[in-house]
């Protein structure tokens, strides 16, 4: 088994409002990735686990939501190990534009 990719989303919202931005922000993540699609997306208080697919590979994973940050945590099977890096920053861009005060 591989080591999660975990990315923290540093933010000022408080927990209720970056909540309610995460709950509508996947699906229009994935709207804009033709590559990936949401297999699974479930809500537990603060914690959300997901289950997405990409390139025919799945990859779970779940995100915790804080008062003053988001740490996602995703395990990547090993075809998609290869674009780590690449869906760190991904993660961490939309993530910071989802999250910043408007």
């Amino acid at each position: 088994m591989s080591a999660p990719l975990i990315v923290s989303i540093p933010h000022s919202l408080g927990r209720d409002e970056a909540m309610r931005r995460l709950k509508t922000g996947l699906s229009r993540a994935t709207a804009n990735l033709p590559v990936l699609s949401v297999d699974e997306e479930r809500w537990d208080d603060n914690r959300m686990s997901f289950r997405v697919r990409a390139l025919g590979q799945v990859a779970a994973g779940h995100v915790d939501v804080e008062d003053a940050h988001v740490r996602v945590e995703v395990t990547l099977p090993w075809l998609l190990q290869r674009f780590a890096e690449v869906a760190q920053v991904a993660i961490q861009k939309r993530g910071k534009l989802l999250l910043t005060k408007r």
